[in-house]
Formats: C-alpha cells, structure tokens, sequence
C-alpha cells in the first residue's frame, strides 16, 4: 500500500481536484459556447445576407443613396452597387476614401469570401436588384459583429464560473482545515496510543458540538474502544501477572511458615508431655496453641492464594465455621480488649466451598476488624441471605481504612497499618472469587463493614432473613 509523500496536504488532495474539475468545465462550456456562437453567427450573416439578397431581388424599387442608407441602417451590413461595364462611379454606402483604395472590382473579387477594408473586415455576398435598372449588389457583412457574438454567448459562463471558483475555494478551505484537524487529532491519539498510554478517550465533536456522526466520527469511536479495550487488556494481565506472582511468594512463605508452625506445635506437644503442668490455671501454653492455630489459618489462606485449584470441595457448615472463628480469635480479642460478637439466623442454607479456604479468608477478616477496633472496640460477625447470595459479614466501630487506599484496600501489598504486608484482604478477595463470589467493603453509621458474597444454588430461594 502506496503512502502518501510528506507534503501532500489536504487542501491538493481535496480542493485542487475539484477547482481541477470545475476549470476544465468551465473551459469546456466556453468552448462550446464559443463555437456555438461563432457558428450562429456566422449562419445568421449568412442568412442575413440571403435575406438582403432576396429583398433586393423581390423589390422594383429603384437603389438610390437614400434606400441603401435605409437598408445599411437596418442591417448593420454596407452595399456596393456596381455595374462591370458602367464607367461611373459606383453606388455605395462606403466612403469615397475606401472606394479609392478598394476598387469595387477587388471587393467583387472577394464574394464568398472576406474583405479588409478600412481597418474592417466584412464577410462579402452579392445579389441582383431587379428595379428599373437590373443592378449588381456587393453586400458587405462586418465580421465584427462575430467576435461580437461571440463574447456576448461565453461571458455569462465566465460570469458562473468566477462566482463559482469564488464561493468553492474559500469553503473548500474550511472544510478542508475542519477535517485536516480532525484528522490530526486521531493521529495524535493514535501515536498516544502507541506510546502506551491506553483508556484516554478522544472527543471527536461536530460544527453544532455533538458527537460527531460521520466517518471520522466512526472512527473516532472505534479507535476510543480500542483504547479502552487495550486498557482494560493491561489491566487484566497486569492483575494476573501480580497475581501469579503473589501465588508464587505467597505459596513459598507459607511453605517456610508451615514447617515453622509444625516444629513450635511439636515442641509443644513435647514439653506438655515431657513437663506436666499442675496448676489449671496455666494456659500459656493453650494460648501459644491457639496463636499457632491462627497463624495456621493465615499459612492455609497463602496456600490457598498461591494454588487455588489444589482445595477440595466439599459441604460447609456456616455456623460451625464461624464458632471456630470465634474460638481461633477470641485470645487475640481478649488481649486487645474488644468485644466480638456473633450473630447466626437459626437456619442457614447449605454451602459448598473450600472450608479451609473460607476459613482463612475469614480468620483474616476479623483479625484486621480486632487491630482496627483498638481496645474498648467492637467486632460483629454475622451471616445473612440477600439478592441470591450469603453473606459473610465481618464489621468493627473501628475508623475505618484511609480515604486515599478505598479504592485499592483489596489489591495485594496494598494496607494502611504501618507494620502491615497487604496480604490479608488479598488472600479474602481471591477467596471469595475462587467460590464465584465478591469481597466488597463499605462505611456506614461509625462502622466498617467487609463482606464476602457468596452464590447460593439455583434452587436456594432469594429471600432476606432475620438475624436470630
């Protein structure tokens, strides 16, 4: 495919053509015209002629100065009475001056033909008087008269054609700019574009300021959607690339973690068994078990992170899971001085999930609602139906999180606690997305509210149901 050489501007490929088209046009109508013209002029002469021929032979008038005056004054053309074999000057409208360097001998030489005379040329015709005294009559037509006819045909043509030239170039100016920065437009967002700045949008407006309809307006919308859809092309693989990448570091910490874990519960078990306690009111190293078991719970939620098609599925019992919430993080609570708090309507739908899975995502949850609550604080779990859905909900009268991370709280490596790594609303969010579902958050009424959305089955009915 030819491209255009640098230099070719809109205005030689749009308006030249047409101001082309519309001069070889007008030189056509002008020729035409011109030929036309001269062609009836010359068929009128002629004609002109025969008329005068034929009068002057119909007419017993006798030709005297006076008649052929009349006659030059009606047809414009001059007479020339002359006899060959008369020696007398002849009977003429012409003036004793032309007749003197004319002879009417050489004028009758030019019948048929044209004649020069007196700074004149005039088309030459004869005819015969049939009056007292039958005469021959030299008729002399001014050629002039066909130049005459001529300009008189082509100069309305002109006249159109210069208000035509007129009118077009100066339109075909604007609109030739009006596109050309159109156009100029689209390639300066085409080449944004291709810097990599996809998702801008080019607003491509017409002569009222509405979108404009035309085929550049086409093809400013295609290249918008192209931009957005390049837009959101690197979104996803950058979404999928961080998360491949969390996958991997979150499956290689909680490999480390897991074998950590292991040895303390050991360890552990070892010196329970090895050193009895006798005083029931030692448990710290209940305690230390069931901060363990928590950091177990985060190791499964990496685990589940970092190799989400390895969990097995399998029926979950809702109010029993959250009971081990509950039970996991209740010395967390304890230590830090907040209230939690559950709250189960008395029948829930059956659930099919990854039960290790949602646990994790959970125990996550409501961690981050105990370090958000602060001490005197207050943490809600609660489960409910709504929309098709169940609802594991997780909300604290904490402050909430900075208004600057609202938009990107869920994203990994994305937190608002100084010490914090971002990895436990992660690990929520790609939980709920494992079952088909949604981590979504919300602030309301002095409370900070994360729910994971689950889908219920088809044959689940969608109806709300009070908290018991």
């Amino acid at each position: 495919m030819n491209e255009i050489r640098p230099g070719r501007s809109l205005f030689r490929l749009l308006v030249m053509p047409v101001v082309g088209l519309v001069l070889a046009a007008v030189v056509a109508n002008v020729t035409f015209a011109a030929i036309l013209a001269a062609r009836r002029a010359q068929d009128d002469a002629r004609l002109q002629q025969e008329q005068v021929a034929m009068a002057l032979e119909q007419s017993r008038v006798a030709l005297s100065p006076q008649v052929l005056e009349t006659l030059r004054q009606l047809t414009g053309s001059e007479f020339v009475v002359w006899n060959a074999a008369a020696g007398t000057a002849p009977l003429s409208t012409l003036t004793a001056d032309v007749l003197r360097q004319h002879a009417p001998a050489e004028i009758a030489a030019a019948v048929g033909g044209t004649a020069f005379l007196a700074g004149r040329r005039y088309h030459v015709g004869t005819a015969r008087s049939r009056g007292v005294r039958p005469e021959a009559v030299l008729v002399l037509t001014p050629v002039t008269s066909l130049v005459r006819t001529t300009l008189d045909a082509i100069w309305p043509v002109l006249v159109v054609a210069a208000a035509t030239l007129a009118v077009l170039v100066p339109l075909g100016l604007v609109a030739t700019a009006r596109l050309a920065r159109r156009i100029v437009a689209v390639e300066r967002h085409v080449a944004t574009i291709a810097r990599g700045r996809f998702g801008e949008q080019l607003a491509d407006l017409g002569a009222v300021g509405e979108v404009a309809r035309d085929d550049i307006g086409r093809l400013v919308a295609g290249v918008n959607h192209l931009s957005a859809a390049l837009a959101d092309l690197r979104t996803n693989l950058v979404a999928g690339e961080r998360q491949r990448l969390l996958g991997q570091l979150a499956a290689g910490f909680a490999h480390e973690l897991r074998n950590a874990v292991t040895g303390a519960q050991l360890a552990i078990d070892l010196h329970r068994r090895r050193c009895p306690s006798n005083d029931p009111r030692d448990e710290s190293l209940a305690v230390a078990t069931r901060q363990l078991a928590i950091l177990e719970e985060e190791v499964r939620g990496l685990l589940a992170l970092g190799r989400p098609g390895e969990a097995v599925t399998g029926p979950v019992d809702v109010a029993a899971l959250v009971g081990e919430i509950r039970d996991l993080t209740g010395p967390r609570c304890v230590h830090a001085g907040v209230t939690l708090e559950t709250d189960l309507p008395a029948k829930l739908p059956p659930l099919t999930g990854h039960r290790e899975a949602l646990r994790a995502a959970l125990v996550n949850l409501a961690l981050n609602a105990i370090d958000a609550a602060g001490r005197d604080g207050h943490v809600r779990i609660q489960t409910q139906l709504a929309a098709g859905h169940l609802e594991l909900v997780v909300d604290d009268n904490g402050p909430g999180p900075p208004a600057e991370l609202a938009d990107s709280l869920t994203e990994p490596f994305v937190t608002g606690k100084q010490e914090g790594i971002g990895l436990g609303l992660a690990v929520a969010r790609a939980v709920a997305e494992q079952h088909g579902g949604r981590l979504h958050w919300s602030r309301a009424d002095g409370r900070t509210r994360f729910v994971i959305a689950l889908p219920l089955p088809a044959t689940q009915p969608d109806r709300e149901v009070t908290p018991g």
